[in-house]
């Protein structure tokens, strides 16, 4: 058996391109237990996502996880699958549909864009898999992720370089780490609350609920913390807030032990309790609105919020396919792809210089 997979079909004087490989988390393919069982494995198989002793691991997740939590996850999905699938992967996909849009009045050297998941499909392989097929040698890995953090920006890097571990011909590699102070990010999140606010007017309280994680990791050194409070005073300081008119929380607690806190779920409990007669609530850490969001936040968290005592609640949906959001991924992606691209780029030039390049190869027994 092969060790390496399989490379594209090429040809001397191919024109060689650019790729922009957008990587997210994943979603199952279907709102149903069936699916959701591989997806899951895969998911909480990843030393990145759960830290936990493996042969321990393997006896919680194997024998109690994927007993139980299946049906219930797919009975969450269900609530929010859209007519097109899943709301993350229907997003991502409008995502790069439009960054290669917006890329294309840009530059006008040849680039590619294709997204790639960490765990369900599209694969990572299935995006480099289409990366290489139109020819890219150089890729930039742009995680959906604001944020850094092991357990999502790593994990995707991790997804890549296991497929370039079995690829012969491997492209150059760049990685956007992240961009949670980027000004055009910033100004994303602060055109979309405003747009909100112009509508339905402005909240008692605005809460930026990020994803969380366990303590341990900030205690290990990673930097996610720090980010998403960086994140929140910018959005803050865009919107003109005051310290009293907002608040910073952390969602999706899992497990015993202690993660970041406040915990969102605490938060918006307390906020109920003080008769708080509105709170509008976004994820600012989330490019695209997915289960954690329309179910977790829009659902569940209205509910405890107001069952507490709390008056009207918003939420403030993710930046998907924002005019600004696109525009703050194009500047993103320019500034990473410095040197790769050019917008002063001749097709007939380059043309002429790829036959050559044939002919020359033709001229020492090239067959093709």
């Amino acid at each position: 058996m092969a060790y390496y997979n399989p490379e594209p079909k090429y040809e001397h004087g191919d024109q060689l391109k650019v790729g922009i490989l957008l990587a997210n988390l994943g979603t199952p393919d279907a709102p149903t237990a069936q699916a959701l069982r591989p997806y899951l494995r895969q998911f909480l198989s990843d030393t990145r996502v759960v830290e936990i002793p493996r042969a321990l691991w393997w006896f919680i997740l194997n024998c109690i996880i994927l007993a139980i939590r299946p049906k219930k996850s797919a009975e969450k999905y269900a609530q929010i699958w859209l007519k097109e699938g899943s709301p993350l992967l229907v997003h991502a996909q409008k995502q790069a549909t439009l960054l290669r849009g917006f890329l294309g009045q840009k530059i006008k050297s040849p680039f590619a864009v294709e997204l790639g998941m960490s765990y369900g499909n599209p694969s990572m392989q299935s995006a480099i898999d289409k990366l290489k097929a139109q020819h890219c040698d150089r890729v930039l890995v742009f995680p959906l992720y604001p944020q850094y953090a092991a357990s999502s920006t790593a994990s995707a890097m991790d997804a890549v370089f296991r497929v370039l571990l079995k690829t012969r011909n491997q492209p150059a590699i760049r990685s956007i780490r992240n961009y949670n102070d980027h000004p055009a990010y910033i100004a994303a999140l602060a055109s979309s609350v405003r747009e909100h606010w112009r509508i339905n007017g402005k909240p008692s309280k605005l809460v930026m609920s990020f994803h969380g994680v366990p303590k341990v990791h900030l205690t290990s050194g990673d930097p996610y913390h720090c980010q998403c409070h960086k994140t929140g005073r910018l959005l803050a300081e865009a919107l003109e807030l005051s310290k009293d008119e907002y608040l910073i929380a952390f969602q999706s607690r899992f497990g015993k032990q202690e993660w970041l806190k406040p915990y969102l779920a605490s938060t918006l409990e307390d906020l109920g309790k003080a008769k708080t007669k509105r709170i509008d609530v976004i994820c600012p850490g989330f490019s695209s609105d997915c289960l954690e969001t329309l179910e977790e936040i829009a659902m569940e968290g209205k509910h405890i919020f107001q069952s507490n005592g709390g008056g009207e609640y918003h939420y403030i949906p993710a930046l998907n396919e924002n005019e600004a959001w696109i525009h703050a991924m194009t500047a993103i992606a320019l500034e990473n792809l410095q040197g790769w691209v050019s917008i002063e780029w001749d097709y007939d030039l380059v043309n002429k210089g790829n036959e050559m390049t044939k002919l020359r190869a033709q001229a020492l027994g090239a067959k093709q």
